[in-house]
C-alpha cells in the first residue's frame, strides 16, 4: 500500500520510473556474489555498532532503526517515500493560498514535476552509497539505514580497494548516523522544527519563484555565485535557518568521517589507501557530473564533510571526547554554520 501523502503537484510514481531507469542496475554480479555482499554489509553494520560506540562514547537505544540493505530502485523509491512526506507542508501552503490546481494543470505539471525529480534521483541513485534517514516512522522505527549494495561494489571496483575493508569502513560512517540519531534523540526534533521554520516562511508565489530562479541559474552554473538551487530560492530569514542546518549537518557528516577514519585502523588495515582515493572520487569527474553536482548542492555537501571534520578533530584536541560531547547534551550547544569554521569560538561559548 503507498503511504505516501498525495500531491497533485508531483506524479511520484513517474518519479521512481525515470530515476529508477536512469539509474540502472549497477554492476554485474552473480546471484551467490550479491547474496555474499549483502550478508556482508548486514554483518558489517551490526559489527560497527560497539565500535561507534567505544570511539565516541556516545551509547544508542536498543536498534529501533533497521538496517536495509538495497538496490538503486529501492534507494529511488525510499527518497520519494521520504520527498513526499518532507514537502507535504510547502504543497498544503501552496494549495491553500493558489486553491487547487485545474485537471489540466494536475496531469500535465505533476508529470512534469515528477519527470524532474525522477532526473535527479537517477543521477544520485547510482552515486549515493548508504543512507541513514531519521524522518522514517514507520512501526516505531526512530529511522532506518539504508546501504546501497550495487553503489557500494562499483566503488570498491572502481577504486580498486580491499573489498571487505570498504564495506565495513561505509558500514562505520553511516552507523556512526544511526547513533547520532538514536543516542542523541531530540535531534530528529530539532531538524524537523527548522524545516518548519522554513516552510512558514515560504514564498508561495512559484511565479516569482521560478521566474527569479531561472535568472540566476546560469550564474549559477558558470560559476560566477555560489550555492545551489535551494539558495536560488531563499530568503534572507530561510538563509539564517539553513546556515542553522548547515552547521548542523556539518557537524553530522565531519564526526561520522572522523569516526570511521578513528576506528579504521584498529580494523580496517588499509583505511589510509581508502581515504585516500575516496577523496578524490568524491571531486567527481567530468564536466556534465561537476555541473549537476553544482547544481544539486553536492559541492556542499563535500565542503560539509571536510570543514565538519576539521571542526570536530579541532575542538577533540582541545577538550577531548567527552567534552566534545557537549555538542549533543542540548540544542543549544550545537555549532552554527560560523563556529565550524572557527571551533574555538565554540569551545568558549560551551566551556568557557
Amino acid at each position: 500500500m503507498d503511504d505516501r501523502p498525495h500531491s497533485p503537484m508531483i506524479d511520484w510514481d513517474l518519479a521512481v520510473r525515470v530515476g529508477s531507469r536512469l539509474a540502472g542496475d549497477g554492476p554485474t554480479v552473480s546471484r551467490a556474489e550479491a547474496a555474499g555482499v549483502v550478508d556482508e554489509l548486514r554483518r558489517g553494520a551490526e559489527q560497527s555498532t560497539p565500535l561507534v560506540r567505544e570511539f565516541t562514547g556516545l551509547v544508542a537505544e536498543e536498534r529501533t532503526a533497521p538496517v536495509l540493505v538495497v538496490d538503486r530502485p529501492g534507494w529511488i523509491q525510499a527518497n520519494a517515500d521520504g520527498f513526499a512526506t518532507v514537502i507535504a507542508p510547502i504543497v498544503a501552503k501552496l494549495q491553500e493560498k493558489k486553491g487547487p490546481p485545474s485537471p489540466m494543470t494536475e496531469a500535465i505539471g505533476s508529470r512534469v514535476t515528477g519527470a524532474e525529480l525522477g532526473l535527479m534521483l537517477g543521477f544520485l541513485g547510482n552515486k549515493v552509497l548508504g543512507q541513514f534517514d531519521p524522518f522514517h516512522d514507520a512501526a516505531g522505527a526512530a529511522g532506518r539505514l539504508l546501504l546501497v549494495a550495487p553503489n557500494i561494489v562499483h566503488a570498491e571496483r572502481e577504486l580498486s580497494v580491499d573489498v571487505h575493508d570498504f564495506r565495513l569502513w561505509v558500514c562505520l560512517h553511516e552507523e556512526t548516523h544511526r547513533v547520532q540519531f538514536t543516542a542523541v534523540p531530540w535531534m530528529r526534533d530539532h531538524l524537523q522544527s527548522l524545516m518548519a521554520e522554513i516552510v512558514g516562511s515560504l514564498e508561495t508565489e512559484p511565479g516569482r519563484m521560478l521566474s527569479e530562479g531561472l535568472s540566476r541559474i546560469g550564474d549559477l552554473v558558470s560559476g560566477k555565485t555560489d550555492g545551489s538551487l535551494i539558495d536560488l530560492v531563499s530568503s534572507p530569514e530561510q538563509k539564517k535557518v539553513i546556515d542553522q542546518i548547515t552547521g548542523v549537518m556539518s557537524l553530522l557528516e565531519g564526526h561520522a568521517d572522523v569516526v570511521m577514519d578513528g576506528v579504521g585502523p584498529e580494523v580496517i588495515p588499509t583505511v589510509a589507501e581508502i581515504r585516500a582515493k575516496f577523496t578524490q572520487r568524491r571531486k567527481g569527474v567530468g564536466t556534465l557530473d561537476r555541473m549537476l553536482r553544482r547544481l544539486l548542492g553536492l559541492d556542499q555537501k563535500m565542503a560539509q564533510y571536510r570543514d565538519g571534520a576539521i571542526f570536530v578533530r579541532k575542538v577533540v584536541d582541545v577538550v577531548g571526547m567527552d567534552g566534545f560531547n557537549a555538542v549533543f547534551a542540548e540544542p543549544a550547544n550545537l555549532p552554527g554554520k560560523d563556529e565550524i569554521h572557527d571551533p574555538a569560538a565554540w569551545v568558549r561559548r560551551v566551556h568557557g
